[in-house]
């Protein structure tokens, strides 16, 4: 296999990168999801069963938000409701919602349970 010519920009940055053909060729079918259309893409989300969240949920998220907070609200639970799910004090969830506590493991995976989601979600 060649190895990719790389041409700069002005900065001496990368600014292109140019590859043998086949080399492309390979790529672009390893890479052929990302040519799908919109309508497929959705297909694809709806066939593979995951729950899906709200844009609001997402926007809460992307703007920082306590992710627990964020996901219990959606549940629609209290922090009473939540931490009686997840086997916590109420105390406890609530600083770890204001961020003053991270939780251990062990917890965030109770809490993650009884919202059911994952404990990826969370962090």
């Amino acid at each position: 296999m060649a190895k990719p010519q790389v041409i700069l920009d002005d900065g001496g940055n990368p600014a292109f990168a140019i590859i043998p053909w086949e080399e492309y060729r390979r790529w672009s079918e390893e890479n052929a999801e990302a040519e799908l259309s919109d309508e497929e893409l959705y297909d694809q989300a709806m066939a593979a069963e995951e729950e899906s969240f709200p844009i609001g949920v997402a926007d809460r998220l992307l703007a920082g938000e306590n992710a627990v907070k964020v996901y219990r609200g959606y549940r629609g639970m209290t922090q009473r409701n939540l931490a009686e799910a997840a086997g916590i004090n109420a105390v406890y969830l609530s600083q770890i919602e204001r961020g003053k506590r991270t939780g251990s493991a062990r917890t965030l995976a109770a809490i993650a349970g009884a919202l059911g989601i994952s404990v990826d979600s969370l962090i």
